[in-house]
């Protein structure tokens, strides 16, 4: 994965995190502290399950410059301008299309079977977020039923890319693929209202 698609991902999660502060009446400390864990927390859990140490953002402190350069440009521009509305769930979108791929990759890397890939990628994409809406007292979107397609989509993407890599000759246009298949399904789904069936009893219908 090249690096600056790695810094990018981080840089977009950090500032969705940032924008997810609003109404929260978090300072300085806590909206950076809000976007270091959505925007390594995924890849931290990913390690720690393949065994990979350092933890890539030890290894590579440049992330979390990143990450803390992204979120304190975010808090200063939303003091002086209104950003759109629909600005958290794209910023969100492309994350989760970015991690989700690079999770999936870095395990395959590490030679995970295909679905434990697919797996590792879904949470490198969904954790992160998962431990900022934890931290923001609110039920995590991943979970919600009127969050459109997140979990999935990163999970679509991701077994395409593991398909692509089983079946074809190695070639970088995989991962692009499975990248515009996560932004691409989870915007769909947004713009369109897609969402998987909710859970309901007979007694409760």
């Amino acid at each position: 994965m090249p690096p600056w698609i790695e810094y990018l991902a981080v840089a977009v999660c950090s500032i969705s995190a940032a924008l997810a502060a609003e109404g929260k009446r978090m300072d300085l400390f806590g909206v950076l502290v809000l976007a270091l864990v959505s925007s390594v927390g995924g890849g931290t859990i990913r390690d720690l399950c393949l065994g990979a140490e350092p933890v890539f953002w030890i290894k590579q402190p440049q992330h979390v410059w990143t990450a803390l350069g992204a979120a304190l440009a975010t808090f200063v521009l939303v003091r002086f301008t209104c950003l759109p509305p629909r600005m958290l769930d794209i910023a969100d979108a492309f994350g989760l299309a970015i991690f989700g791929i690079m999770g999936t990759e870095k395990a395959l890397a590490y030679g995970a079977p295909g679905i434990v890939a697919v797996m590792l990628g879904v949470v490198t994409g969904v954790a992160g977020g998962i431990l900022r809406d934890v931290l923001r007292r609110e039920i995590p979107w991943v979970f919600q039923a009127d969050v459109n397609l997140y979990a999935t989509a990163a999970s679509v993407g991701a077994l395409a890319f593991v398909l692509l890599r089983t079946w074809l000759p190695p070639s970088e246009s995989h991962r692009y693929i499975g990248m515009a298949m996560i932004l691409v399904l989870r915007l769909a789904s947004m713009r369109w209202q897609l969402r998987l069936p909710t859970f309901r009893t007979k007694r409760e219908r």
